[in-house]
């Protein structure tokens, strides 16, 4: 693969981050990453971002109130695996091993198409300056012995679901405790049991031992499931979802909107757990803690994303590559550097966390990448901040898409799986932020432009195909 990005300012962003640390601490000490990662979340779902009053998330409002709020940020795809595939690699779906969705026949069962050895993602990274890992929640990228399994891939611990699809189940018969099977017949809500697990692996951590600890949570993707409705049932005039397929299918809710109501209250009282539990250890203000969202919201299981206007002003949702299919919630906090509420409107995505991630811990940056590091913008050093030439998407569901984003013009592609109904639209966003005033036939031009550097930024895939 072209290497697309040159880090000129690695370094020294490096060597600042020591110096100021060592400023204030004494010690040269590594901060703890902690990274909650929602499932088919909008951004439209919290009132730091848009105006929501029928969901209410003190936590993650207050944490937004003392963090630094990306106002552009782009999730790694606009479904799950090929999301974490890009967040964990650093590679945009042009170059990812992952580009989407896909089950793969194991002896274990069907579980997602695996990572091969010589992906190397941000955990294997931080275990070479000695950080404690750890995933819990939804993994998506290989089967319990794959070359993907989390414990090959850097994480010295794991638990939860390995497989996409396992995940859509709330009370699951069994989780995965590393890559060995813990029965739960059924009667456990998988979500309580997986941030337990993930917070008494913070509590195991020794006073001075550095770790990044990854909340790959299921919330609040289907099925709309939640075990206590009390405090939400009946509050919404809403059509039940009934399921007809049987065991197939999203399993019947008959107030769906009252659900995922819960769920995302139940996503924000554990981003409140966590964060009170690092407060307890005398541990926030050294760790960078990130909230964000895999993809735009979801409309299953019941679920309309207009309900709660889940994606706020952007049109599209999850499996499209408009704006709301791929713009994501994107907080960090990081209390020794970052004071009050700030904003940026510094452009970045997932592939950036890597680089990211590597210039904090003082890690060499691998050079098969697309990511960029966003360290100068988090220190408030936007002068310094290398800025994106373009984003990339490639989809291969609903019929197969591309987007491409630079300047602030956006082409989007539609059905390349049927050359004969090909569609290109143009959005020029700072006019158009909900991608409603296609002007291709005013710039054929630009559209040629960008189809042209569509062709440039991406490599073919020996899996996923355009035809």
């Amino acid at each position: 693969m072209a290497h697309n990005i040159i880090r000129t300012y690695s370094l020294i962003a490096t060597s600042m981050v020591s110096a100021m640390a060592n400023a204030q601490t004494g010690a040269n000490r590594l901060p703890n990453i902690v990274f909650v990662l929602a499932d088919d979340m909008g951004i439209g779902d919290l009132n730091c971002y848009f105006k929501q009053d029928k969901i209410h998330t003190p936590n993650i409002d207050s944490l937004a109130a003392h963090s630094l709020q990306f106002m552009q940020h782009y999730s790694g795809s606009t479904v799950s695996a090929p999301s974490r595939c890009c967040l964990m690699t650093g590679k945009h779906t042009g170059h990812a091993y992952v580009r989407g969705n896909k089950d793969t026949r194991t002896p274990q069962g069907t579980f997602d198409l695996a990572l091969p050895e010589q992906e190397v993602t941000v955990a294997q990274l931080l275990k070479q300056k000695g950080y404690a890992t750890m995933c819990v929640g939804k993994w998506g990228l290989g089967a319990p012995t794959s070359s993907g399994s989390p414990v090959k891939k850097g994480f010295d611990y794991f638990f939860g679901y390995f497989g996409q699809a396992n995940a859509h189940r709330y009370y699951p018969q069994y989780l995965f405790e590393n890559e060995k099977k813990v029965p739960l017949n059924g009667r456990v809500y998988s979500h309580w049991l997986i941030m337990k697990k993930g917070l008494n692996f913070i509590r195991k951590q020794k006073e001075g031992q550095p770790y990044f600890a990854y909340f790959a949570i299921t919330l609040p993707h289907p099925d709309m499931d939640y075990p206590d409705m009390r405090n939400f049932s009946g509050r919404f005039k809403e059509t039940p979802y009934l399921n007809i397929e049987g065991e197939k299918g999203y399993k019947t809710q008959v107030e769906p909107e009252a659900a995922y109501a819960a769920m995302v209250t139940e996503v924000d009282k554990s981003v409140g757990d966590i964060i009170n539990l690092l407060k307890e250890r005398g541990e926030w203000e050294n760790t960078v803690f990130i909230f964000t969202s895999d993809n735009g919201a979801h409309g299953e299981g019941g679920h309309n994303w207009d309900f709660f206007d889940s994606n706020g002003p952007f049109r599209g949702h999850k499996r499209d590559l408009y704006e709301g299919g791929v713009r994501t919630p994107f907080l960090v906090s990081w209390p020794q550097y970052i004071s009050g509420y700030q904003e940026t409107t510094h452009v970045s995505a997932f592939w950036d966390f890597l680089p990211t991630v590597c210039d904090i811990a003082g890690i060499k940056t691998p050079d098969d990448i697309d990511g960029i590091s966003y360290l100068p913008t988090l220190l408030g050093k936007e002068t310094k901040q290398k800025k994106h030439k373009y984003i990339y998407f490639e989809f291969y569901e609903g019929g197969g898409k591309q987007s491409i984003l630079k300047d602030n013009w956006k082409l989007v592609r539609l059905n390349l799986l049927n050359p004969d109904k090909l569609k290109e639209e143009l959005y020029y966003l700072p006019d158009d932020i909900g991608e409603t005033n296609d002007l291709s036939a005013q710039h054929p031009e630009k559209v040629s432009k960008l189809r042209n550097l569509l062709k440039e930024v991406r490599t073919d895939s020996d899996i996923f195909r355009w035809k």
